[in-house]
């Protein structure tokens, strides 16, 4: 890659190296130079610009991160679009990161341009919860090198979710005289609620007294009824091999595999079989719901994963976590976790349609009504949920959505113009979203890909609350909206957008390029149409 300080008249089709104020505009790093960008440069006063250009066999910062994270990822994970040179990786379901350790050194190793940071092995994700993201060190990497990593990554895939599956889970707590009732009530609320926050069910529950003879008995019958695992709470702490919990298990005709862990808390923690259901003698750090021990063996069995002598004896390496006071609670961890953005996409189809002289939403091509190309982009996108704002000939409107994954949302109000409907959309828009990115019915060359690159691109924290699709520089459509707008949006009035929001809050705005002319090719006339059916 061939970088340096050249004349502004040589920089045409270069790129951006450092973000610029160019009088009232901002371009930010990364931006392709176009010719406009060449002038408005020159008459800002510039004479020259540190840019960036690709040589020959280099792979442009985008393509090389997506080519990389789509071999990365394996079942469970979901690859997002790329931008600025990043491919993040999600996870589809709850469940457990599994990562080639030796595979991920490896791949970093490559090449000082591919970067790949991942969560640690074995952390319990959620859905849209980030897993990795690859990046590549501004603003392309060797060829040579993105087929060194997708050699690597050929056979496994280095990413991978475990979900978790449903099992019909066994508590069997044991008392000694004098034992209050509350302590045990205490063992089964912690129990249920860990349990029931991985999709399994406590079906079966008993309360026996400390005694070898009555807890084989009550594991006997757990087994009876298919309960897989079941969980042992002791009256007291299991301290040896030949103490009651592994001398019950025995006595039931089940084996005890593991005795002991390397994770505190959690230490006196142990590992048995009875026939086919594992059998778990429980640490009193258990009842806690502070993480611990317990979990990383929890968590591994129901997600249907090895849990024998070489794994408990792995998990020494980051097993300390009494002392550890940052370290979150099961039931907080996810929040704090980095997620994909969750974002409506809100299509507006509720005009007259007054220059086309009938409604041009209705209108036929390439094979189907021009509405139908929007919100298929959207609809194929990972935009979620996809509102259609309707109004004018609502019932063919509906009728031309049948089979699209799209929700009709009714303006009664959309004669008295563009920002009614632009209202009822972003007001239809549920409060679990971060934002809505805003689609106009009757531009057909808007792509599911280019709307997933908006999605990639929004970060509020990063300075990039507002996306807006470009074309050679030049803004267009669909544009991508934080929530933090979403108040000044529901003020506006009459026949108008939000493009003046846009440009008040101009330093926010992320410019989006397009691969084509999509996003400033809006069908309002017959002839605009006729042409549309040409090409």
């Amino acid at each position: 890659m061939l970088f340096g300080d050249v004349p502004i008249e040589d920089a045409a089709d270069a790129i951006l190296a450092h973000s610029l104020r160019v009088g009232a505009q901002r371009f930010r790093k990364g931006r392709v130079l176009s010719v406009q960008d060449i002038e408005t440069m020159r008459q800002a006063g510039y004479r020259s610009v540190v840019v960036a250009r690709l040589e020959a066999g280099d792979v442009g910062e985008d393509e090389a991160a997506r080519r990389i994270a789509a071999l990365a990822a394996g079942s469970g994970v979901r690859v997002g679009a790329a931008f600025t040179g990043r491919a993040n990786l999600y996870s589809h379901v709850h469940g457990l990161a599994l990562i080639d350790a030796a595979q991920t050194a490896a791949l970093n190793a490559l090449d000082e341009s591919i970067t790949l940071a991942t969560v640690a092995p074995y952390a319990r994700v959620a859905p849209r919860q980030m897993l990795a993201t690859v990046k590549i060190i501004p603003f392309a990497a060797p060829g040579v090198e993105v087929e060194r990593a997708e050699y690597l990554l050929t056979n496994t895939p280095l990413l991978r979710v475990a979900a978790f599956k449903p099992h019909r889970v066994a508590l069997i707590s044991t008392s000694l005289p004098g034992m209050k009732t509350a302590l045990l009530d205490k063992n089964l609320s912690a129990l249920e609620a860990r349990v029931h926050a991985l999709g399994s069910e406590l079906a079966f529950e008993r309360r026996v007294a400390h005694e070898t003879r009555a807890l084989s008995e009550a594991l006997r019958e757990a087994h009876t009824a298919k309960m897989d695992p079941i969980l042992v709470f002791g009256a007291s702490a299991i301290t040896d091999r030949r103490d009651v919990v592994p001398a019950a298990i025995e006595d039931a005709r089940g084996t005890v595999e593991h005795f002991g862990m390397p994770v505190d808390p959690g230490n006196l923690l142990l590992i048995g079989r009875l026939e086919d259901a594992r059998v778990i003698g429980l640490p009193g750090c258990a009842r806690s719901p502070k993480l611990n021990g317990f979990d990383f063996v929890l968590w591994r069995l129901l997600a249907g994963l090895p849990v024998g002598r070489a794994e408990i004896a792995a998990m020494g390496l980051g097993g300390l976590l009494s002392e550890i006071a940052s370290r979150p609670q099961p039931r907080e961890e996810h929040s704090l976790a980095q997620r994909a953005p969750k974002i409506a996409a809100v299509v507006l189809a509720a005009g007259l349609s007054s220059r086309m002289g009938s409604n041009k939403l209705l209108a036929e091509l390439r094979g189907k009504p021009l509405l139908r190309h929007a919100v298929e982009a959207a609809a194929n996108s990972a935009a979620d949920p996809v509102m259609v704002v309707i109004g004018h000939e609502a019932g063919k409107i509906e009728a031309a959505l049948a089979g699209l994954r799209a929700v009709p949302i009714r303006n009664p109000d959309y004669a008295n113009g563009l920002s009614t409907s632009l209202k009822t959309g972003i007001a239809a828009v549920p409060d679990d979203c971060d934002g809505a990115i805003v689609l106009l019915g009757d531009m057909p060359g808007v792509s599911a890909a280019l709307i997933d690159r908006m999605i990639a691109a929004f970060d509020p924290a990063e300075g990039r609350p507002i996306c807006a699709a470009t074309r050679r520089g030049k803004r267009g459509n669909p544009v991508l909206w934080a929530r933090r707008f979403f108040f000044q949006i529901m003020a506006l009035q009459g026949d108008v957008g939000a493009k003046h929001l846009m440009a008040r809050n101009d330093d926010l705005v992320c410019e989006v390029e397009a691969d084509d002319a999509g996003p400033l090719t809006d069908i309002d006339t017959p002839e605009a149409l006729a042409t549309a059916r040409a090409q």
